[in-house]
This record gives structure tokens, C-alpha cells and sequence, in this order.
């Protein structure tokens, strides 16, 4: 096996980026992420093969709210959205790395297909009948005091185990 030297990182370093962003705006201090030490990790109450997994996209979803809950039966793979599909997800004005990504590929991030895949395969019990949108906002207070207690609401109303959060 030939060890490989590599100078650069093989993935998209969104920190690096978010600085680079905020400091080629003209913006005095670096942006700061939300920190919450206090909350712990909780082992799950059961095996994964038994958890209902619910997913959370910070894709943008239309006409709906900005955030909302979206039954899970979209069509899965193959899919292309068109300007005429009523339940498309819309992320072309949204903030994401396109340069180093796109949203041709739904999957990427809501990966239903694949979690109905792992629910064939005996991985996860089962996926939730809805997902959860939660698009970028860059306000933790916003986000935090009035939107993720929406999205959790919704999640123990679904029964949801785990929440897979899935950022674009």
C-alpha cells in the first residue's frame, strides 16, 4: 500500500469558508457558531434497528413556511425537480458551497431513498412519515428560541428516536 502525502484537506472546511466569507465582507470579528457545553449526548433508549429516524434538511421548501414539516413520500430516486412540481424544494437563492457542490442530487441532502434502503436492510426501524425544514438563517436566537423547539415539537408528535440533521 503506497502511502499517499496529501497538502490540502479532501473535504469542504465550512469553518474556513464562513471565515473567509465574513472577513472578505468587511466584517470585524469572524463569525461566531452557537456553543451549548450544558447539553449532553443521550445514548439511545433502544437499538438503532428499532429507532424511528426523522430528518432535518436546511433546505428550502416551497410555498410552505420557512420552517416547516413535509410528508416523507416524495418520489424517491430517480428524481428531477421542474419549475411545475408543487412539492419541490427550492435552494438556488439559498447561501451553500456552490463551488464545491449542487443540488441536482436530492439526495445530498434529504436522504430518503438511503434511509429507506437501511430500513429494508434491518439498520433503522423506520423513517418518519414527515421530514423537518430548518434553512439557514445565520441567527442563533432565531433559530434557537423559535425554530428547533418548532422542529422538536413536530419530532416527538412523529415518534421520531433520531433526528438526522443533514445541513446543504
Amino acid at each position: 500500500m503506497t502511502e499517499t502525502k496529501r497538502t490540502h484537506r479532501s473535504h469542504v472546511s465550512y469553518i474556513d469558508k464562513s471565515r473567509e466569507f465574513y472577513a472578505a465582507h468587511g466584517y470585524e470579528q469572524p463569525y461566531h457558531w452557537a456553543a451549548h457545553d450544558d447539553a449532553p449526548f443521550t445514548a439511545l433508549p433502544k437499538p438503532l434497528f428499532e429507532c424511528k429516524v426523522g430528518v432535518v434538511t436546511t433546505s428550502y421548501f416551497l410555498p410552505d413556511d420557512f420552517v416547516y414539516r413535509v410528508p416523507s413520500d416524495l418520489p424517491r430516486l430517480p428524481y428531477v425537480a421542474s419549475r411545475h412540481d408543487t412539492a419541490r424544494l427550492d435552494n438556488q437563492y439559498l447561501s451553500w458551497a456552490k463551488d464545491e457542490t449542487h443540488t441536482r442530487d436530492r439526495e445530498s441532502y434529504l436522504p430518503l431513498a438511503r434511509l429507506d434502503e437501511y430500513v429494508t436492510q434491518g439498520r433503522i426501524g423506520a423513517v418518519s412519515d414527515r421530514f423537518y425544514g430548518l434553512p439557514t438563517q445565520f441567527s442563533h436566537r432565531q433559530t434557537q428560541r423559535r425554530d428547533t423547539p418548532r422542529v422538536l415539537e413536530w419530532m416527538k408528535e412523529d415518534e421520531v428516536d433520531v433526528a438526522l440533521l443533514v445541513p446543504l
